[in-house]
């Protein structure tokens, strides 16, 4: 437990990887608002949009206007996500902090997703990220399935290894290490985490865990434990994965915040504000907070 940092960047990637998946159609309004509550909770990065096509994520089709919309705090980064280099030129205009670039650690799934292999995945990627450092625009790379596979089941670390490789390869500065199908439990995500430490510093990793086993918690308290201070979360618990039946979601960001502040870590994050936000987002698209958390905090409040 010697490596149990003092304080946590949670990077809420709700307006993004949360409402994506939303069969329903979000107004831009509602999800201005939702980055204006979270920075308001004390959020300092947000993962606002993602410039692809419209055809393939209808709900993003927004873009331009959400980014135009959201009111900038100093002291908040604002990220997007950019598939491709078309992706990138309409995100300059918005002027985002950080762009992420995203691949898989399994063959199958990167073949299933995008019709390439993992190393075309990257190649694709490499003007994109030159691009962005060209404009002094910070790079993320999210690397997805690096426990399990919907297609393929178990992922091998060296899968993850491999993938931390190229992307460190083509100046990818930060990856998060996600857990897309919800499958991993503690062990396999520090191993997981330490073949990605063979290619980035603990400052430069991230944790990104779903909860479709109700394992997300347990695997945020095991990427804790091996020093990693950055953690993707999701507030209500919103997202899922497309790929992966009965998936719930990414972490509550409630239940993470709430983890952390027990454990004496600190987020700069106002819980109780949060539990509002998550509250009010969820009341948006007609159903309760995932966030157990949040769940037991309301009961609470009501007495």
């Amino acid at each position: 437990m010697n490596k149990l940092p003092t304080r946590v960047k949670i990077i809420d990637v709700g307006p993004r990887d949360g409402l994506q998946n939303e069969k329903q159609p979000v107004p831009a309004a509602v999800k201005i608002e939702l980055v204006h509550r979270l920075q308001a909770a004390g959020l300092k990065e947000i993962e606002v949009t993602s410039y692809v096509s419209p055809k393939w994520v209808p709900q993003m089709a927004d873009n331009h206007d959400v980014m135009q919309g959201v009111k900038r705090q100093p002291g908040v980064r604002y990220s997007v996500l950019t598939p491709n280099l078309k992706g990138f030129e309409a995100a300059l205009a918005d002027a985002p902090d950080e762009i992420v670039v995203f691949g898989a650690a399994s063959e199958a799934f990167s073949q299933k997703n995008i019709n390439c292999s993992i190393a075309e995945s990257i190649e694709r990627f490499a003007p994109v990220v030159a691009a962005a450092k060209a404009k002094g625009i910070a790079v993320r790379g999210a690397m997805s399935c690096t426990v399990g596979c919907p297609y393929e089941g178990e992922v091998p670390p060296s899968r993850v290894d491999y993938l931390a490789g190229l992307m460190k390869g083509i100046g990818v500065e930060h990856v998060g290490v996600a857990d897309t199908i919800g499958v991993g439990t503690p062990k396999k995500v520090q191993a997981a985490i330490e073949a990605t430490l063979k290619h980035f510093d603990i400052d430069h990793v991230s944790g990104h865990f779903h909860d479709t086993y109700g394992q997300a918690v347990a695997n945020t308290l095991a990427a804790l434990e091996m020093g990693v201070w950055h953690h993707d979360t999701s507030v209500a618990g919103l997202g899922g994965c497309p790929y992966a039946k009965g998936a719930t979601g990414n972490v509550a960001t409630e239940d993470v915040v709430y983890l952390l502040h027990g454990m004496g870590i600190d987020t700069g994050i106002d819980l109780d504000a949060l539990v509002d936000t998550g509250a009010w987002i969820s009341e948006q698209l007609g159903r309760s907070t995932n966030s157990r958390v949040a769940r037991a905090l309301i009961a609470k409040r009501k007495g």
